[in-house]
């Protein structure tokens, strides 16, 4: 009995082509938990449709990641004096954000990053003059932009990039290769035809590997079901059942990341009342599961545990079998299932 990713191959393969399809050069991205998918499954993904690179966000994570992909492997988190050395091969690229970074690195290949309007990090226009000196020393991969997601400000992103291309061939550096993030595939389009002698090479995580959101599905098979009555104290804090029904211990606990929510930006009234809405709710120990059970989100009989959670179905329900399985609506990105299944 388990939490079960369950993949629609051909469906989230075919998305995989469309994406690529779209973005030339696309250098595909596999950091964190590998999107839901993990890093093993994902190194194949790439390695299956020809990718020559494959981004991922630290360098313990490259040196896990290079025994499962042969291409180049481009490390994500810019470089800095002092961190811990990790033994890594040639193929791998670091992301440098500083002059400093760049003058650290003899010999290593380097992808300096600019600072876009994210302002996270990079180097900014007035160092670019001492870029010169610096990349002598280094096998410069090319140079990349990080741009936001939203732009409320009604700015344009292809022109944020142009200006960085301006500024960088106005310090007379070389433009053979730019990265970038967060572009749409019309605004990479655009660029590519005003900058015919720079190739962009898009890194994309979020759209490629989950962009078609009906090609995976998180279930957590139920392991017991226990009636209960009204007023029946259960679990670690002895709580009493608010009304007549079940309680579901299903698989899918905090291991696995259920009940762990990142936080998220809300825009209009609507989502922030029912944010402030579900706030409250918590405060008198009633927090909605992601667990679908007769068409319904279920909620927490109480707070998830280790690897199971247990819900409260109210007996209007359909009574849930021990082996039935619950759809539950997980965040990919901070999930650990217990078994994949290709359908």
């Amino acid at each position: 009995m388990a939490l079960s990713l369950y993949v629609d191959t051909a469906r989230w393969r075919a998305h995989q082509k469309s994406v690529i399809d779209q973005f030339p050069g696309l250098v595909p991205v596999c950091k964190g938990n590998g999107y839901g998918f993990g890093h093993e499954r994902l190194s194949d993904e790439a390695s299956r449709f020809g990718s020559d690179m494959l981004a991922v966000g630290t360098t313990y994570e490259a040196a896990r990641i290079k025994d499962w992909f042969s291409g180049d492997l481009l490390v994500l988190t810019p470089f800095r004096r002092g961190e811990e050395p990790v033994p890594l091969p040639d193929r791998v690229i670091r992301s440098v954000s500083s002059v400093d970074g760049v003058h650290a690195l003899v010999g290593a290949r380097v992808v300096i990053e600019c600072m876009s309007s994210m302002r996270r990090h990079g180097v900014s226009e007035q160092e670019l003059g001492q870029l010169h000196a610096a990349i002598e020393d280094v096998r410069l991969e090319g140079f990349a932009l990080h741009l936001p997601l939203d732009r409320t400000d009604g700015s344009d992103a292809v022109e944020e990039v142009i200006g960085w291309m301006d500024r960088l061939r106005a310090a007379r550096l070389p433009l053979h290769t730019m990265f970038v993030s967060h572009l749409r595939a019309q605004e990479q389009a655009r660029l590519q035809q005003q900058f015919p002698q720079t190739r962009f090479r898009a890194r994309i995580g979020t759209r490629l590997w989950l962009g078609d959101h009906e090609a995976t599905e998180y279930r957590g098979a139920v392991l017991d079901v226990t009636r209960v009555a009204k007023g029946d104290r259960f679990g670690y804090r002895q709580q009493k059942t608010a009304s007549d029904g079940w309680l579901v211990v299903v698989a899918g606990g905090t291991s696995h990341g259920v009940g762990l929510e990142a936080p998220k930006a809300l825009h209009g009234v609507m989502p922030r009342a029912k944010g402030v809405a579900r706030a409250g709710l918590a405060t008198v120990n009633r927090n909605l599961s992601p667990f679908v059970w007769a068409g319904k989100q279920r909620w927490f009989a109480e707070p998830p545990h280790m690897q199971v959670s247990i819900l409260f179905v109210p007996s209007d329900a359909q009574e849930p079998k021990v082996g039935d399985e619950l759809v539950a609506h997980l965040r990919h990105t901070t999930t650990q299932f217990d078994r994949l299944v290709d359908r």
